[in-house]
């Protein structure tokens, strides 16, 4: 189903821009519904998916066809799952393009852009996951898993975008540093367990920004709690 996004949460922009909402003025509230017009005229979502069975072991989670997920962290938070369901998604080369134009000319929009479009790429992420939970009635569904959450290495993008033939059906690959190019694209795993599973929530222990998180400097958090 094709995704597309055509508002996003101001709120939650601000806290990408470590801005807590109740203290952005009309100005900078201004500049966030000006950058999100201008982005959303621009992305292009892609995106691929894979469901696959899974086994537990030692070393972390095996999925089908041999690929190994490292860590304890993704074992614990698949438990109770029988199947993983991996994703990509990315909004597309012409974000990178509007994001690197910006910082030629206006570093105070680049990064408000830049903050636009890591709210848009988790509001299409949130689509993608609404869409694939719905292929599985009756499943219950811990919340989505990526690399470098935790403890799964980023080390493992480039096999799974190999897993999902990410390059040719999204146009995203991983670079030699792992990292996703376009840069405002996400890999993910979803749990798929049959019927009911204990809730689980996103913690800030996992998270590989809690070193330096902004939010947490000042007594608060992110908005994804």
């Amino acid at each position: 189903m094709p995704i597309t996004v055509t508002q996003l949460n101001a709120d939650e922009v601000l806290r990408y821009m470590g801005c807590p909402p109740e203290g952005a003025d009309a100005a900078v509230r201004s500049q966030v519904e000006s950058c999100t017009r201008e982005l959303l005229g621009m992305i292009r979502p892609r995106w691929s998916w894979r469901a696959l069975e899974i086994a537990f072991e030692m070393e972390g989670v095996r999925l089908e066809g041999g690929l190994l997920l490292p860590g304890e962290d993704l074992k614990d938070h698949l438990a109770g799952c029988t199947r993983a369901v991996l994703f990509c998604a990315t909004l597309g080369a012409e974000v990178d393009t509007l994001i690197r134009r910006a910082e030629r000319l206006d570093m105070a929009r680049a990064l408000t852009l830049d903050c636009c479009a890591s709210a848009a790429v988790e509001a299409v992420c949130d689509q993608i996951e609404t869409e694939l939970q719905g292929k599985f009635p009756g499943c219950s569904f811990p919340f989505r898993y990526s690399p470098g959450y935790g403890d799964l290495p980023l080390e493992i993008q480039g096999p799974l975008l190999d897993l999902l033939d990410a390059p040719r059906r999204a146009g995203l690959c991983a670079t030699g540093n792992h990292l996703l190019t376009p840069r405002k694209s996400v890999t993910a795993v979803l749990g798929v367990a049959e019927g009911k599973i204990e809730a689980k929530k996103r913690s800030c222990l996992g998270c590989p920004a809690q070193g330096s998180c902004q939010y947490r400097k000042a007594g608060g958090h992110c908005g994804i709690l």
